[in-house]
């Protein structure tokens, strides 16, 4: 009779264990199933909205960057490609001062132009940053894709950052890597 239920209770316990697991288990299902834009909605700046007063830019700084980016990269062979998002970030690292970019334009592998960004100037406040988001499926750009920048700013201590991030997920693989902007002279 103790045996009995001892198994008895040994079998209601396990059902009750079970049933505990499967709340545990569909609970870390349903809050892992949240998007990180759940948690953290994107920013995007408004463009639009920066539009620069000034058209004259005389008593400023005025410089160029060149920014690497690829839109793909080979592997395995030159016909076999990995696909990447792009996400430029144009950085204004002054604490003080705006920071106004002139020109925004996208060239491919190649050198050809082949997108402008801007049609007129604008201002980044202090620590203000604007991105350009490219798709994965946008390979237009091809390996050798890369931007050219004109800005200006008051203080030529603290020229304006511009970087770019590379990324791409398929099933288990992920990749990324970053690039940074180099000053030209012409």
């Amino acid at each position: 009779m103790i045996v009995m239920a001892s198994s008895m209770w040994q079998k209601n316990n396990y059902k009750h264990m079970k049933s505990i697991f499967k709340i545990i288990v569909l609970s870390l299902v349903f809050f892992s199933c949240q998007t990180e834009t759940d948690k953290h909605p994107i920013l995007q700046a408004d463009w639009e909205g920066h539009k620069s007063e000034i058209d004259r830019f005389k008593t400023f700084t005025e410089g160029k960057t060149y920014l690497p980016v690829y839109s793909h990269i080979y592997h395995v062979h030159e016909n076999r490609t990995f696909d990447l998002t792009i996400t430029v970030s144009i950085r204004n690292v002054s604490m003080t001062d705006s920071v106004y970019i002139l020109k925004a334009d996208y060239y491919n592998t190649i050198g050809n132009n082949i997108r402008k960004y801007l049609k007129d100037p604008i201002y980044l406040k202090p620590m203000e940053t604007v991105e350009i988001i490219i798709a994965e499926q946008d390979i237009e750009g091809g390996s050798g894709a890369n931007f050219i920048f004109d800005w200006a700013i008051k203080n030529p201590k603290n020229p304006p950052l511009f970087e770019a991030v590379m990324i791409s997920t398929y099933g288990q693989q992920g990749l990324s890597f970053t690039t940074r902007g180099v000053q030209v002279f012409e």
